[in-house]
Order: structure tokens, then C-alpha cells, then sequence
């Protein structure tokens, strides 16, 4: 990727996290919480903007941010799923004067992705090739961290249910990259995979 291409970097963290019955975002890990260090990852990549969709816990959320380098955005109509988190961060992508080149989904709760990482998933990418870099977890799905070129914007913006990003993925193989995930992709979907990976990771 060149170094004069322009990327946004959106978070969409505005799920109630109902399996855990508390702000899965704001969970312990290390010094910190989940989405703080999503969002200081993301701050290491270079990049024009970030841009953080709340929704549920909004203002808890907002009160336990340890760092504010982001544009926080609020989805009123989170309850709608994953995708109308990710459709409202790409409108204001599609209308900012960066000329944003490629839009990168990541997530609060797969705190093992790195810079490392996110590198190897830039570096395939060239602006205007409509491609899409996804990534590749252990059991063969396809789906985020991705990266997707400008021409999928208008897609990204219509999304609306809760299969978020992976529909377009799933719909535009044949313009994937995949990117193995090598054991990083470890989603956090329960208090008991919370507490074992935090164990595995913080000993």
C-alpha cells in the first residue's frame, strides 16, 4: 500500500453484549479496557481518521475512555445490528475531504490483533483495485479486521442487519485476499472465553 493512500478506520462498539450481561467493551485487559486498546491500536496504523460507533452504554462507554483520538458517533438504531453501525461510520467517510482510498473494520473484542497485524493487511492492498483484504479465522469463516476499497463504500453504507461486513465478503469472493489469522482472531463473545483468553494472555 502506498504511503500517500488514505485510510479510515472504523469500531463498531455499540452492541448491548446481552450474553455477558454487561459492556463487553468495557472489560479489563491489562491497564486498560477492551476498547480503549482497540482504539489505541488503531491509533498506531497511519491513518486520516477513526471513527468509534456507539450505541448501548453510550455514556458509560464515553465516561471510561482512556483515550480520544477518535470521532465517536452514536447509532440510534443500534438494536438493528452490527451492519447500521458500520453503514453510519461509512456515510461520514463518504463525506469526508481526505478522499478516503479504503475503509479497515476492526473490533473491540478480538484484543490479540496487533499493529503486526493490521500491517500485513495493508500491505496488500493497492488503491482502486477494488479489492477487499479480509482475514481468515481457524475454522475457515472469512470476515474482520478487512479492508475494503472505496468502490465497496456505497455497499458498506446500505448495511443495515446484524451479518455486518462478512455479507459483502461472502458476496465478493472472487476480490478477497484472505489473510490467515495465526491465533489472533480469538472473539469475545462469552464471560468464560473473557476469562480464559485474559488468563492465557495476562500471566
Amino acid at each position: 500500500m502506498s504511503e500517500t493512500s488514505n485510510i479510515a478506520i472504523v469500531i463498531p462498539a455499540a452492541g448491548a453484549s446481552s450474553r455477558l450481561g454487561s459492556p463487553k467493551q468495557l472489560l479489563q485487559w491489562g491497564d486498560t479496557n477492551l476498547l480503549s486498546h482497540c482504539i489505541e491500536t488503531a491509533s498506531s496504523v497511519a491513518c486520516k481518521e477513526i471513527f468509534l460507533v456507539l450505541g448501548a452504554y453510550k455514556d458509560e462507554i464515553r465516561e471510561q475512555l482512556t483515550r480520544q483520538t477518535v470521532e465517536i458517533l452514536e447509532n440510534p438504531g443500534w438494536e438493528s445490528g452490527l451492519g447500521s453501525s458500520i453503514a453510519l461510520a461509512m456515510n461520514k467517510i463518504t463525506q469526508s475531504p481526505h478522499n478516503i482510498d479504503a475503509a479497515l473494520i476492526m473490533l473491540p473484542d478480538q484484543p490479540l490483533v496487533d499493529l503486526d497485524f493490521l500491517k500485513r493487511l495493508l500491505k496488500e492492498f493497492s488503491p482502486g483495485n477494488e479489492q477487499i483484504i479480509a482475514s481468515v479465522y481457524e475454522d475457515g469463516r472469512i470476515g474482520v479486521p478487512a479492508l475494503f476499497d472505496r468502490s465497496y463504500f456505497k455497499e458498506l453504507s446500505a448495511l443495515s442487519s446484524d451479518k455486518g461486513a462478512r455479507k459483502l465478503i461472502t458476496e465478493n469472493l472472487n476480490e478477497v485476499t484472505a489473510i490467515p489469522g495465526e491465533g489472533k482472531l480469538k472473539d469475545i463473545d462469552t464471560r468464560e472465553a473473557y476469562e480464559a483468553l485474559y488468563r492465557a494472555t495476562h500471566q
